[in-house]
């Protein structure tokens, strides 16, 4: 099993920026990507980013393109969201997860291990 655990949320105002982290232990070699989703009260969980652990590929939904960068710390088994100008649109509640398939990771059904979450929230 991967275990991931996130950090970095909080409360910040409208155009401004949050780091979070997500840290993975466990079988992490069986990891190929991890991807950052959201959910907001009242509505599915989206999809927010993803990367590849060996090439580093990234992949964004359009709501946050040009606004969010994803990375990773190999060495540290750790990935990172920098999210910048924030929007209260952005409110909710932010779990990284974990996938041993390269195709679909827009998809929530790919992922085998989620987080358990770090409530963001943005006011206006």
């Amino acid at each position: 099993q991967v275990q991931l655990v996130e950090s970095g949320g909080g409360l910040v105002q409208a155009g401004g920026s949050l780091r979070l982290s997500c840290a993975a232990s466990g079988r992490t070699f069986s990891s190929v990507a991890v991807g950052w989703f959201r959910q907001a009260p009242g509505k599915e969980r989206e999809f927010v980013a993803a990367i590849s652990w060996s090439r580093g590929r990234t992949y964004y939904a359009d709501s946050v393109k040009g606004r969010f960068a994803i990375s990773r710390d190999n060495a540290k088994n750790t990935m990172y969201l920098q999210m910048n100008s924030l929007k209260p649109d952005d409110t909710a509640v932010y779990y990284c997860a974990s996938t041993a398939q390269v195709m679909g990771v827009m998809r929530t059904s790919t992922y085998d291990y989620w987080g358990q979450g770090t409530q963001v929230t943005v006011s206006s």
